[in-house]
């Protein structure tokens, strides 16, 4: 899925001109304000958004429509920023959240832990597809009322060309993927239509017609000859990854909502499973990898979202942070470069699919951090956690998939596959799955204060750049020191050198002793003496 937090976005309607919306939520769950704070609803009575109020008081409440269009001004005595209750929120994006995990693991799963949780061992319920080749079917669909000039071929080049930088793209999806995963993953796209879909683009978008859009465009593949059995690459009888793209610009409202869920459905002797939907754009020169690699991490690695959804009062938490910001792509860095340039993958996602080989910094010494050597992790372990509690080291300077960052040098991530994104507390019971130790100390993203500044990476530093007292500091989530230590980090570029060890700690006392037993000599002269410092 992709959140949008506050951000002003356009909206058709069935009647009248498009309106102007401020959007905060992501596919599961989403609330939609006019410029000035009133929240608003779609009425589908009246083919237009309304003013909302709630039908009640209470923690079940639910928005209902005022009938006023937002055109006009709002009803006499109406509030503004209103809510919809808290469990109501909860049932609503819990049952959207449970749709994508299998009828085989949701005896084993509390919903609670699809958050943005990784349940199974950091990642979420499913079978993960991250190495060998992967044959993925998308459809493109269009609309009575929304046709696309977008091609088969215009597409087919976005996921597939190994030598894709159109519009400004890095890469296509494919390389983008073979990149990530130093070739265990090659992911390969057939592209098909686009077929016209039965009702106008924007009844997708709506309530009454939620979950046909997918079944609808499955069937108008297999309709049209669609061999379904070519997309199952582990001969299990399942396809391995379907994508829905419509025409037009993205529509960040009900099954139009970029999204990965699943939809099990039996065609020509194999069974779908896991899916997504990704916009096209208007025209080819829109056409952007940043959602598609996005949600296809959902589909394939099975990986969570390390953004926060705030909103939703999880547990009492009803702040929404930056999670891990524009650092991953499972965050918010799908979004650099309007899409075209999207960050790389963190180590801590890869290494959880086992695209690293780990590099053990424990043993004092010097090291080296290389710029885009997407197999390799630099990884310091809880020895009473190991493998869920951890420290990793990597060279995030701005070259390659990283050149959009607003930050340039190295990251360390406190790491614990029980964590939670959507927790920002940082205490024991409460912090994120990956957490990014920022060298400013400011916690920006934990405070939503940005996604990402250019305080957050550790830069040149000749003595200790993190310890058990700097700010922040390498504790462990229960507080204990961790024994972690960086010092003489070197300037961002290709290779970031750095040291780890006791020697340098932030806040050790030196002590050093100077008696000449000489005269204080009369004149501005003085008297100089030098102290000699071992381990400073």
């Amino acid at each position: 899925m992709s959140g949008i937090f506050g951000s002003t976005l356009t909206f058709s309607q069935e009647e009248g001109e498009d309106v102007r919306l401020v959007v905060f939520g992501d596919d599961k769950y989403a609330r939609y304000e006019t410029l000035d704070g009133y929240s608003v609803v779609y009425d589908p009575d009246r083919g237009t958004y309304c003013y909302a109020r709630t039908d009640g008081a209470g923690a079940t409440r639910r928005f209902v429509s005022t009938g006023t269009p937002v055109s006009a001004p709002p009803p006499e005595g109406l509030r503004r920023h209103l809510r919809e209750g808290q469990l109501y929120r909860r049932e609503v994006f819990q049952d959207r959240m449970m749709k994508g995990v299998p009828d085989e693991d949701r005896a084993e799963i509390d919903p609670d832990a699809l958050f943005t949780r990784g349940p199974v061992k950091g990642l979420l319920p499913g079978t993960a597809l991250t190495e060998g080749e992967v044959q993925g079917l998308t459809i493109l669909v269009d609309f009575p009322s929304k046709q696309t000039e977008v091609t088969e071929d215009d597409v087919s080049a976005l996921l597939n060309s190994p030598h894709f930088t159109a519009n400004g793209n890095h890469c296509s999806v494919k390389e983008y993927f073979r990149t990530m995963s130093t070739g265990r993953l090659v992911f390969s796209n057939t592209v098909v239509g686009p077929f016209r879909m039965s009702r106008p683009r924007l009844a997708y978008s709506l309530d009454e017609h939620e979950g046909e859009l997918v079944p609808e465009a499955l069937q108008a593949a297999a309709d049209a000859g669609v061999d379904f059995s070519r997309f199952d690459s582990l001969g299990r009888g399942v396809v391995d990854s379907v994508c829905i793209m419509y025409a037009g610009n993205t529509v960040f409202k009900g099954d139009l909502w970029p999204h990965n869920s699943r939809f099990p459905a039996q065609i020509g002797g194999v069974r779908t499973d896991f899916y997504t939907v990704t916009s096209m754009g208007e025209r080819a020169s829109d056409l952007s990898i940043g959602t598609f690699c996005h949600e296809s991490g959902h589909l394939l690695c099975r990986w969570p979202d390390l953004y926060d959804y705030g909103t939703l009062e999880r547990e009492g938490d009803d702040f929404t942070s930056a999670g891990l910001g524009t650092y991953c792509a499972m965050s918010s860095g799908n979004n650099l470069g309007d899409g075209f340039l999207p960050s790389a993958v963190s180590v801590y996602l890869r290494r959880l699919v086992g695209w690293t080989e780990d590099v053990d910094i424990s043993v004092p010494g010097a090291y080296e951090a290389r710029q885009g050597e997407y197999d390799k992790a630099l990884v310091y372990q809880n020895p009473d956690r190991p493998d869920v509690e951890y420290y990793l080291v990597e060279n995030r300077s701005k070259l390659g998939f990283d050149t959009a960052l607003t930050s340039s040098g190295l990251a360390v991530y406190h790491c614990d596959i029980k964590g939670s994104n959507e927790f920002q507390q940082g205490t024991l019971v409460r912090h994120y799955q990956c957490a990014l130790l920022q060298a400013d100390g400011h916690m920006d993203l934990e405070h939503n204060q940005n996604d990402g500044d250019g305080g957050d990476l550790y830069g040149p530093t000749p003595g200790t750049a993190v310890s058990h007292s700097s700010r922040p500091p390498s504790l462990w989530w229960d507080g204990s020191e961790s024994g972690l230590t960086l010092s003489n980090v070197g300037a961002p570029g290709e290779v970031i050198t750095f040291r780890t060890g006791e020697q340098g700690v932030a806040g050790t006392k030196i002590h050093g002793r100077s008696a000449p037993n000489e005269a204080i000599p009369e004149g501005v002269g003085g008297l100089t003496d030098a102290i000699s410092l071992e381990g400073a």
